[in-house]
């Protein structure tokens, strides 16, 4: 029987939508389609037969009304699963779909279909910012794409015991340019990373002024120089196809340990670190979860911080400038410790750490990363 390009594309599609609870993928946890900060998960309802039918043939009935060359597009973002860079994928946003009982607007059904099963509405929803669609209201065009979506990271209260990290450990040590150091009782007293001179002489040597800098490191060890971030967006990766940013694939390590080298592997597609109009947003590219420390995700008047754990496939605003502002108090620990460096972001790949972990201080995860924000 003769079978168009067009019905291939759309077969190859249907093999590539995202996997529901029973599939050994999803249950893996690797793409993001369950839970959300701080352990929170959500149950997936497997589909019954008949579900998944009426989906199949709504899904193939949508795709086949899509002219080919935007269905190449869409299978690239979905094959590579978002590592390939891939244009935006225009389509009317008024069109609805109805499976059973449930209305979705074209856009959600391919969201759903394509990345998170268990999507219930758009306001779960966050736009990345490279997609031409980012910051419109309510276009006659809007961009389709999966992989220019990301789920928001909510933020629960009271946050689990295992998160919280006391104040009391991020008062400064004597040295200014110190590493994380382990005291007697077991704690870790944390300041800017060796090495800050790297971004203080950008600044002296009349460099394009850059935002933040990043350091990475692999337990109490930096690897590598600082890195200088200008643009409003930066990727940092182990392997990513068509990879344009910060490659920590590509740094030197001495680090034989094989729990880091299991976790560098595992870093792939890594993270997106985007300055927005409220904030820095980081997004979650790899297939583990990653976790995050900052203060101004936390309340205020809160002695502690608290560990933040973010999905695959999710975003969360990391650092917001409103309330950095509000945070610059006297006789706060945090703000008063680096004042040419202002605001730090900790992130782990792979690993937590926290009162519930083995690991008690993110000097002991195998491979973290300190965001360093320009203030000036």
């Amino acid at each position: 029987m003769f079978r168009t390009k067009r019905s291939g594309l759309v077969r190859r599609l249907w093999r590539s939508r995202a996997p529901v609870e029973g599939d050994g993928e999803a249950d893996r946890g690797t793409h993001g389609s369950g839970g959300c900060c701080m352990g929170k998960t959500t149950k997936l309802a497997k589909s019954n037969a008949g579900t998944e039918a009426e989906l199949k043939a709504l899904t193939h009935s949508i795709l086949k009304k899509i002219k080919e060359k935007q269905l190449e597009v869409l299978l690239q973002a979905v094959e590579s699963k978002g590592g390939a860079r891939s244009p935006c994928l225009l389509l009317p946003s008024k069109v609805d779909a109805k499976v059973g009982q449930q209305s979705y607007s074209l856009p959600m059904l391919l969201y759903k279909v394509f990345r998170w099963p268990d999507l219930r509405h758009s306001s779960e929803l966050k736009r990345l910012s490279c997609c031409e669609s980012y910051g419109k209201i309510n276009p006659e065009l809007v961009c389709c794409n999966p992989h220019h979506m990301s789920r928001l990271c909510e933020l629960e209260s009271p946050p689990p015991p295992y998160s919280r990290y006391p104040m009391d450990y991020l008062k400064p040590p004597d040295s200014p340019d110190s590493g994380p150091s382990s005291s007697d009782t077991g704690g870790t007293t944390y300041s800017a990373p060796v090495g800050l001179s790297d971004s203080l002489a950008l600044q002296e040597s009349g460099d394009r002024a850059h935002w933040c800098v990043v350091a990475y490191w692999e337990e109490k060890t930096r690897v590598g120089r600082l890195y200088s971030v200008q643009e409003p967006s930066l990727d940092i990766f182990y392997d990513l196809p068509q990879g344009n940013g910060f490659c920590l694939g590509q740094l030197c390590s001495d680090n034989k340990s094989q729990l880091v080298q299991m976790v560098r592997a595992k870093i792939g597609y890594g993270i997106q670190l985007t300055r927005e109009p409220d904030g820095v947003w980081v997004y979650n590219r790899s297939c583990y979860p990653i976790f995050i420390k900052s203060a101004t995700l936390d309340n205020p008047d809160s002695r502690t911080l608290l560990v933040h754990k973010v999905f695959p496939g999710f975003s969360i605003k990391a650092f917001d400038y409103d309330k950095a502002g509000s945070l610059q108090r006297p006789n706060d620990h945090e703000f008063t410790q680096q004042p040419r460096t202002g605001f730090t972001v900790q992130i782990s790949f792979v690993k937590g750490w926290g009162q519930c972990y083995t690991r008690q201080f993110i000097s002991s995860c195998p491979c973290w990363l300190e965001v360093i924000f320009n203030t000036r």
